[in-house]
Order: C-alpha cells, then structure tokens, then sequence
C-alpha cells in the first residue's frame, strides 16, 4: 500500500494536469473566432477563402481607386502589384485620414463574390510606416520595399 503523502502528492499532479488541459482547451476555443490570418490579393485570389471567413487583407491601395459611395461607406483596391482585390468598406467609422493612394493598408473583413467587404481599415501613422506584414508580402511579390518603411515597422 503507498503511503498517504505520495498519494496525496499524485492526486495533486493529476488534478493540476486535468486543470492544465482543461484551461489550455477553453483558451482555444474562445480564440477559434479571434484570429485574422494576414492575406495578400494573390493569396486570396489563388485561392478564395470561405465566404464566412473572417480574415485579414493587406496590400497598397491603387491609385486612382478610392471612390466615394455613401456616408462613411466607399469602395477601394488593394493591390501587391501582381493581383488586386476590389474592396468594399462597410464599417461604422469614416475614412482614417491618413487613408490614401499607393498607401499600405490592412483591411479586416470578409471575401464573397470576387470583391472584400471591410469592416476594419488600418492605415499608415506616418510618410514612412506599412504594416510588417504588407512588407513582408510585398518583398515575397518581387517588389522594391522603401528601406525607411522598413524601419519605421519594427
């Protein structure tokens, strides 16, 4: 028979792992809708995302490209200089000021019917900031990054 002090002990190291996989589980499961993977229009374009899926695009916004439809609502397109995504901004704000052409942008939201409906715009801070992500994308596309976006990112 094992004495009462191992088995205490035991009993112990099994409940902590039984609350260990029991929180590890519930942290998971409450994140399962918080995430965005970061998309560029090739990517989405190569290979479309479910209609329901919440996820982020990123990429230049092409010159020329932002209309303005209805109170805060307008349409643009992101570009990484390979593929362009139209995008439809659907969200409750205005137009971030520092919103602009052949800026980086990330925009969150959903893709149906060959065009991104935003409901979250993320625009530069300054001349020189672009999301990491909208850098990293780019470079992977072949195109020529600004050394001080590079910077300004990190």
């Amino acid at each position: 028979m094992m004495p009462l002090k191992k088995k205490r002990r035991i009993q112990i190291l099994a409940i902590a792992a039984a609350a260990l996989i029991l929180s590890t589980a519930m942290i998971g499961y409450a994140m399962r809708d918080g995430i965005n993977f970061f998309r560029s229009p090739s990517q989405v374009l190569a290979e479309a995302p479910r209609a329901d899926e919440v996820f982020r695009l990123g990429g230049l916004v092409k010159e020329g490209s932002i209309t303005a439809v209805q109170g805060v609502h307008f349409d643009f397109v992101v570009t990484d200089t390979n593929a362009d995504v139209p995008v439809k901004y659907v969200g409750d704000n205005p137009r971030p000021d520092l919103f602009g052409e052949k800026q980086g942008t990330v925009a969150t939201g959903t893709y149906r019917d060959g065009t991104f409906y935003a409901t979250e715009l993320l625009a530069k801070h300054d001349e020189t900031y672009m999301p990491r992500e909208v850098i990293d994308a780019l470079k992977d596309q072949g195109v020529y990054v600004d050394p001080n976006a590079a910077k300004a990112s990190n």
